[in-house]
């Protein structure tokens, strides 16, 4: 998959500022579009826009709108309100992972954690499984929780990466509703030139 905002000439990499922890679906968006530059995590939208407004990372990959739920928010709203300059933008597939403690099962998994908008990709199949869902301020800080709580009864929705970086087993792949799920990431600058 060609890159987003590729450096020309001789620009090395820099910093690119993502909200969630190591293993989001951001996180991931910023390994596999801006592999030249460091992926530098942030707890909110709000703080990887200041971050960027600041100086302190020279660009900001955001999600803004899935093709499954809309807007995602509060990210959409806080771009838009930002004042910074929309560099590129990439619709991107989503494949949310169901995960859980090793020694986990579908029959013991009572709870299921994620973002907001990860949770609203997949109630049906959710549902279905019977899981209560648990909102979390990230999908891998989700998994990182599951990881180190060891609580068989809990799991996160989150990227296959998680799972490998929190060292949690996929129960089930594929659990999103929709087989077209995609996001929109907008890649932001401080200063467009």
């Amino acid at each position: 998959m060609e890159g987003v905002g590729r450096p020309s000439g001789d620009d090395v990499g820099g910093r690119c500022a993502y909200q969630g922890a190591p293993g989001a679906f951001s996180h991931e968006a910023c390994l596999d579009l801006r592999p030249w530059d460091e992926a530098v995590p942030y707890d909110s939208f709000e703080a990887a826009l200041d971050a960027l407004k600041a100086g302190e990372v020279g660009c900001a990959l955001i999600p803004v709108e899935n093709s499954a739920i809309g807007r995602v928010e509060p990210a959409a709203s806080l771009v838009e309100a930002a004042d910074l300059a929309v560099v590129s933008e990439i619709w991107r597939p989503i494949r949310l992972a169901l995960m859980a403690p090793p020694g986990a099962s579908l029959r013991s998994v009572k709870t299921v954690e994620s973002h907001p908008a990860a949770l609203r990709q997949c109630p049906e199949t959710l549902a279905a499984l019977g899981l209560t869902p648990v909102e979390a301020f990230d999908t891998a800080g989700a998994a990182r929780a599951v990881a180190e709580a060891g609580d068989l009864s809990r799991a996160a929705v989150a990227p296959t990466r998680a799972a490998e970086v929190y060292e949690l087993s996929i129960l089930r792949n594929d659990i999103q509703d929709s087989e077209d799920n995609r996001t929109r990431f907008v890649l932001l600058s401080a200063n467009p030139g």
